[in-house]
């Protein structure tokens, strides 16, 4: 399938002229009317061919060798000869919420019923009326790496790169890099973007994580890079700042006006304790990081020896998803200090992912 082509839909009726490719997998379609429909490409069929932007010279005549030769050599014919294609050039429409960026990250398995060995395909998509000059990173300690970079034209999702389940390790952080302008017209002035992510790797081994979306065909894992002009932002904390938090012990200056602690719900004979630090302080004005996940450790071990003498209490601890620092810090307490409770994920159905429930003994 090449430009010019008229190509056939598969699954839908109608069909049209191949103006341009988008990607590696879709096709800009020209039908009747003159409307371009992004289409994948195993989802058409060529009819017919029109080379049209294929420019040949004439034909040369074939020569004949002398008689004395024939019967040696055969006549060689000249060949086609073919010039390069000209540029095909495409701009999308420009829509009133594309002034807007919007960027995604995505990561789409290449199939879907193999989860657990297939590869995958990485996708930047720019659901917005910008050109953006864009840098894929990944960490390597405290260094990065790029892995892919370019130019991206605008209403458009371009294919980065294509990774094995053996790269997950290089994709745990990743970062992406934008400056967003119009080609050839005013425009609003965009900050430039960098955003860094944490991305969960045991996801890529989970089926259900892959969801539907408006723009692509398959189940994919997304992350929003740009909502409505706003970066996402990701609170991270280096390893050694965790232990420090896990191994302090906080000292509370008793002679300042100490917060209010809402007290624990009851449900059924579980307790449920929202960690979430906006539901243990009513401010937390002047506070670091570090003294926020001090203070919900506090609380959470404040909790289990609350209720250490009552064999078979079920507490349930409400943490988020968020980037795993909260969990993770839970789940090394346990291990380290409370060996002889057990603990697992609280109700999906009445938690989400978010909350883990341990059990006295």
């Amino acid at each position: 399938m090449k430009v010019g082509d008229k190509v056939r839909f598969l699954s839908e009726v109608g069909g049209g002229i191949v103006k341009s490719f988008k990607g590696k997998d879709t096709v800009l379609v020209e039908d009747e009317d003159g409307f371009e429909i992004p289409m994948l490409i195993r989802e058409c069929v060529v009819i017919d061919t029109d080379d049209y932007n294929l420019k040949r010279k004439p034909q040369v005549p074939q020569k004949e060798e002398p008689s004395s030769h024939r019967g040696s050599r055969q006549a060689v014919p000249a060949a086609y000869e073919q010039e390069e294609e000209p540029e095909i050039t495409y701009r999308p429409a420009e829509t009133k919420e594309g002034e807007r960026l919007t960027v995604v990250l995505a990561y789409v398995p290449q199939d879907v019923k193999a989860i657990s060995t297939t590869d995958f395909d990485a996708y930047l998509v720019n659901d917005s009326n910008y050109y953006l000059y864009y840098t894929y990173l990944s960490a390597e300690g405290k260094s990065w790496k790029v892995r892919a970079q370019g130019n991206m034209e605008p209403n458009t999702k371009l294919f980065l790169e294509e990774f094995g389940k053996e790269a997950l390790n290089e994709l745990e952080h990743v970062a992406i890099q934008l400056i967003a302008y119009k080609d050839g017209r005013n425009f609003q002035l965009k900050p430039a973007v960098s955003v860094e992510l944490r991305v969960d790797t045991v996801k890529f081994y989970k089926l259900h994580t892959f969801t539907e979306s408006v723009y692509f065909e398959e189940p994919s894992l997304r992350y929003e890079i740009v909502k409505d002009d706003v970066p996402t932002r990701q609170v991270f904390a280096e390893a050694e700042s965790l232990q420090q938090a896990l191994m302090r012990k906080k000292n509370v200056d008793k002679s300042r006006p100490q917060p209010i602690v809402k007290q624990p719900r009851k449900k059924n004979d579980i307790v449920e304790i929202d960690l979430h630090i906006h539901e243990l302080l009513d401010d937390t004005a002047g506070m670091s990081n570090r003294e926020m996940l001090d203070y919900q450790l506090g609380v959470f071990r404040k909790t289990l020896e609350e209720y250490k003498g009552k064999k078979g209490q079920r507490i349930v601890f409400i943490h988020g998803k968020g980037d795993g620092v909260l969990r993770g810090a839970l789940l090394k307490e346990l291990k380290s200090k409370y060996k002889s409770y057990t603990s697992q994920d609280a109700s999906f159905r009445e938690y989400g992912f978010g909350a883990t429930m341990v059990t006295i003994h």
